[in-house]
């Protein structure tokens, strides 16, 4: 793990509580106001409101969880916890996406009665509760995968409070009650596309794809070129968890090569052009007749500064 995305955590985690307090306070306001005043565009919003606070306070844990060291039976620690946080989070957004949609169809078809002022001074009061949290968040969503799933819960909400702004303002001029089950509806769209890059990145993750900023084509071809190595195989790149992308390979060299001069200028070049910086490479020297040796020879292995260990 570099020092970087450790020392980011302690930041992201104290966001997180301030989001999370901020959100808390107002939940139970939206709910009340959602049952008052009948409108299904607050208890949507009431709804993801809900998840939000359950999506932080899971996200808050995981980071928490994280922070502990590895063991023996755990080497990578616990970075994997963030990314089961944020697969939640994109399962739990589609659950209330599809109960939204169902309640928007049957008001749709007989849409009751909502009280119109009272709704949009809930909604724009919701609104200014998103977006505090949402500047809050917004600072480290690029750091974290976990924290851009809590992101993504409170910027979804946020639109959803003006989607149901838009529609008291209609109500309250027009009297056309069809609007809050649309706005419900709208809100439901925006739960659902707000989960889908969510649940791909985590997915990803976990199946230890490569990280999708980078190709390994081009990685490949970057380590080939460097001087001393004529080959390379078993060439894999996977992101640990948000910020920690790991790397290992088998690294064919010249016979007569400094070994280790070899490695360093491999492991230096991952880290400046790819940011790679957790990188283990098994290297194999080829004999002067093409074959192959494998010997107790030095690994580029965890770099942080650049530089291999032996």
């Amino acid at each position: 793990m570099t020092w970087q995305h450790q020392a980011s955590r302690p930041a992201s985690q104290r966001a997180l509580l301030i989001a999370f307090a901020i959100t808390v306070s107002f939940l139970v306001a939206e709910v009340v106001g959602a049952v008052l005043t009948n409108s299904l565009a607050l208890l949507a919003d009431a709804g993801h409101m809900l998840s939000d606070v359950a999506a932080l306070g899971l996200s808050i844990f995981a980071i928490w969880i994280a922070m502990r060291p590895a063991t023996a039976t755990r080497t990578y620690g616990f970075h994997r916890v963030e990314i089961l946080a944020a697969l939640a989070n994109g399962v739990m957004l589609v659950a209330i996406a599809i109960y939204i949609f169902w309640q928007a169809g049957h008001r749709l078809q007989e849409p009751p009665e909502v009280r119109s002022l009272p709704m949009l001074l809930v909604a724009m009061a919701g609104l200014g509760a998103n977006v505090a949290s949402g500047s809050l968040l917004y600072r480290h969503s690029k750091e974290s995968l976990n924290v851009r799933g809590a992101f993504l819960h409170v910027l979804a909400d946020a639109l959803g409070s003006a989607g149901a702004i838009c529609a008291g303002a209609i109500m309250l001029t027009t009297g056309w009650y069809r609007a809050d089950a649309i706005a419900g509806a709208f809100i439901g769209a925006l739960v659902l596309i707000s989960s889908w890059r969510l649940l791909r990145e985590s997915l990803g993750i976990l199946l230890e794809a490569v990280p999708p900023h980078m190709d390994a084509k081009e990685i490949e071809a970057a380590l080939k070129g460097v001087g001393g190595v004529v080959g390379v195989h078993d060439l894999h790149v996977w992101t640990v968890t948000s910020g920690f992308v790991a790397l290992t390979c088998h690294a064919e060299l010249n016979d007569g090569c400094d070994i280790q001069e070899v490695l360093e200028d491999l492991c230096r070049m991952l880290h400046e052009r790819h940011g790679i910086r957790h990188v283990t490479i098994q290297p194999e020297v080829i004999g002067p007749r093409g074959k192959t040796t494998h010997q107790p020879l030095p690994r580029c292995h965890s770099v942080s500064d650049g530089d291999c260990e032996e």
